[in-house]
């Protein structure tokens, strides 16, 4: 027997999960203050009965409200322009209702409103990277969708599309949510591209989390807790309606995507959300699209080299375990090998299945492989379960072209 290796866990919000939680935001919100900035997405959550039912409960409470929408991935413009508006508007709290980009940018927007400078002076890797020293107006997060899991993470992304575009974080434990409220009802009106893109990211999320190289016992039995909730809930999300099947997807999906979020941030990622970086910078791939149209892939590639150069890998028995528990009623699975092997399948039905774009179908051609890949080193890479070659990470894109 061994003992445990030493870890640690960074902050987490305080989470209220169930359906019809989202009712409590005005009440929330009301803790905190007496003035609210609601960030949304562009077009869904605003034309949902929810919306009505929340500026109503925030006038109830006497919490005035301002609001701004994002459109698409945010911008670092995007945000420096809420924080100027917005900066001298004593603003208590800010609610995130949305995506992961309305999330993204709700953090962002919370944590710069105190001091009104750039966030491109904190963005990693693009600017002088000065440090956040806080503090971040509090923010409740309410995710709409299932699959970027920031709700319970410390990094809002931030894109710039583009020849010379890049997708970067700003990161600090300050800019944590104080609340996450995961109501999985809100899931009820996504599309099912939407289901599609942004489940196969979330699945990413947990995989590539178990399988890194700072994963511990803890986010493994979270991650573990995530797959099968996954495994359990995402088709009969995916094909929708108001049945009790759909009903029970939803709950299962929500609460994947939540773990995702609560274990990339304690493990980093893998190669593709590495890959996922200069794909979204240089080209208009939906996020959520671009990591399930890899994931088979960048598994069998990862795969095939912990086998040539790192045969003892312990991620080499997750993946086993991992391809076990997904594919019970693909195949018959009797060694290591043979689940690698199941899940790779599984994972290849499942592009299939849900009709996933290649990465051509967003002017991705082969000439753009070299920045594409010397984009994707950055810190996804670094908790891969094993460092890939130029000409391995080639092959993960040029089967997805």
């Amino acid at each position: 027997m061994t003992p445990i290796q030493p870890f640690s866990i960074a902050r987490l919000p305080r989470i209220v999960f169930g359906a019809g939680t989202v009712e409590s935001v005005p009440d929330e919100a009301r803790a905190f203050g007496r003035r609210a900035l609601i960030v949304t997405g562009a077009q869904s959550f605003r034309a949902s009965p929810h919306w009505q039912s929340l500026i109503d409960g925030l006038a109830e409470r006497s919490v005035a409200w301002f609001d701004i929408h994002v459109e698409g991935e945010p911008s670092p413009d995007m945000v420096d322009r809420a924080v100027a508006e917005f900066s001298e508007s004593d603003i208590d709290v800010v609610i995130a209702v949305g995506g992961g980009s309305a999330l993204d940018a709700g953090k962002a927007i919370a944590g710069l409103l105190p001091h009104g400078h750039s966030v491109m002076e904190h963005l990693e890797g693009v600017g002088p990277e000065r440090p956040y020293e806080g503090p971040s107006v509090p923010l409740i997060a309410v995710p709409t969708t299932a699959g970027t899991g920031s709700e319970a993470t410390k990094n809002a992304v931030l894109s710039r599309r583009g020849k010379n575009g890049f997708k970067k974080s700003f990161r600090d434990d300050a800019l944590v949510a104080q609340v996450a409220i995961v109501d999985p009802e809100l899931l009820a009106t996504c599309p099912p591209g939407v289901i599609a893109a942004n489940g196969m990211d979330a699945f990413t999320q947990l995989m590539e989390s178990y399988v890194s190289i700072r994963a511990n016992p803890l986010t493994d039995a979270l991650a573990w807790s995530g797959m099968e909730a996954f495994r359990d809930g995402f088709f009969a999300c995916w094909e929708g309606g108001d049945g009790a099947q759909a009903k029970a997807g939803r709950s299962r999906m929500a609460y994947a995507s939540l773990l995702s979020g609560v274990c990339l941030a304690q493990t980093g990622l893998g190669s593709v959300h590495g890959l996922a970086s200069p794909l979204g910078a240089f080209f208009p791939i939906p996020h959520g699209l671009c990591c399930g149209t890899l994931v088979a892939e960048a598994s069998d590639v990862n795969i095939h080299a912990l086998r040539e150069r790192q045969p003892d890998s312990p991620a080499l028995e997750k993946y086993a375990r991992v391809g076990e528990v997904l594919a019970e009623d693909l195949v018959n699975v009797h060694d290591r090998s043979q689940g690698q092997s199941a899940l790779v399948e599984t994972l290849r039905a499942w592009t299939d299945r849900l009709s996933l774009a290649g990465l051509g179908d967003y002017g991705m051609k082969p000439g753009d492989m070299e920045r594409v890949v010397a984009g994707c080193r950055g810190g996804s890479m670094k908790t891969n379960p094993i460092v890939l070659t130029d000409a391995e990470v080639e092959t993960i894109v040029e089967r997805r072209l």
